[in-house]
C-alpha cells in the first residue's frame, strides 16, 4: 500500500447525487479489479471509495462518489477536491477482488453506487477476454439513479456472455423491467446458487441480506466476495 498524491482531472456530476471523479496519480501503483482506495482527509481521517476503473484501463483512476447536501461525509471529499484540485490517497485496499482461477458463472450485484465496484470487475473481465457468463443485477430506488445505464447496457450488448438486469425498487407506472429489491430478483431467477461466484456492493444491510438469503439458496460463503462481509455479524 502506498500514499500517493493525485491531481483531479475531472470532477462533474452524473446526476444530483453521484459525482464522477477521475484522478491522475503522481506515481503508478498496482491494484486488482474490485479493490478500493482511501482518501486521506487528515492523518486520523481516511475515507474509503471503490475504484470504478479497471487495471486494464490505464493509469487514471475513476471514482463514483455518492454525495449531496444530505450526505456530508462524502460531500466533504468532493469539496476538498474542488478546492485543492488534488487529493492524497492510500491504495490499494481490499480483499474482495476478481478471482480468475475458476470457470464458475458470475453474478455481480450492486445497490446504487455499489456499481462502481462491479464496474471495475466487469471491465477487467471484458478486457482480458474472460468468457464466463456474467449477470449484472443493478438495483436503484428509481430509474434516474442508474447513472451509467447506457454504458452498462453497451458493454452487455457488445459481449454475448454479459447480461444486464436493472432492478428498480420504486418504479414509475410505465416501467417494463424488473421491480422490487435487487436480491429478490436474483432469488427468483436462480433456484440454486451453489455454482456461482457472487460479487456484491452496496449498503452493509443490503450485503447482509444478500448473504443470508443466498446461503439459503445454496450459495457457498467462500464464493461470495464483498468487503462488507468483514463488518457483518
Amino acid at each position: 500500500m502506498s500514499e500517493i498524491k493525485c491531481s483531479v482531472e475531472r470532477l462533474e456530476p452524473f446526476n444530483d447525487s453521484v459525482y464522477h471523479v477521475v484522478l491522475r496519480p503522481e506515481q503508478d501503483f498496482e491494484y486488482q479489479a474490485g479493490q478500493y482506495l482511501m482518501v486521506k482527509m487528515s492523518d486520523d481521517d481516511k475515507r474509503p471509495f471503490s475504484i470504478a476503473s479497471a487495471p486494464s484501463d490505464g493509469n487514471l483512476i475513476e471514482l463514483h462518489i455518492g454525495a449531496s447536501e444530505r450526505h456530508s461525509y462524502p460531500m466533504q471529499v468532493i469539496e476538498r477536491m474542488q478546492q485543492d484540485n488534488e487529493i492524497t490517497i492510500l491504495a490499494p485496499h481490499g480483499e474482495s477482488y476478481l478471482v480468475t482461477d475458476n470457470q464458475r458463472p458470475i453474478i455481480l450485484v450492486a445497490g446504487g453506487t455499489g456499481y462502481s465496484y462491479i464496474r471495475s470487475i466487469l471491465r477487467q473481465l471484458i478486457a482480458t477476454g474472460d468468457q464466463r457468463q456474467v449477470l449484472i443485477y443493478w438495483g436503484c430506488k428509481d430509474l434516474s439513479h442508474l447513472y451509467l445505464f447506457d454504458e452498462a447496457q453497451q458493454l452487455a450488448d457488445e459481449n454475448a456472455n454479459v447480461t444486464l438486469i436493472p432492478v428498480i425498487e420504486n418504479p414509475a407506472s410505465d416501467w417494463q423491467g424488473v421491480s422490487g429489491l435487487v436480491h429478490h430478483a436474483i432469488l427468483v431467477d436462480h433456484a440454486d446458487l451453489s455454482g456461482h461466484d457472487i460479487y456484491a456492493a452496496g449498503r452493509f444491510e443490503m450485503v447482509g441480506a444478500i448473504r443470508d438469503a443466498f446461503l439459503e439458496q445454496g450459495m457457498k460463503i467462500e464464493h461470495m466476495h464483498s468487503d462488507a462481509l468483514a463488518y457483518l455479524k
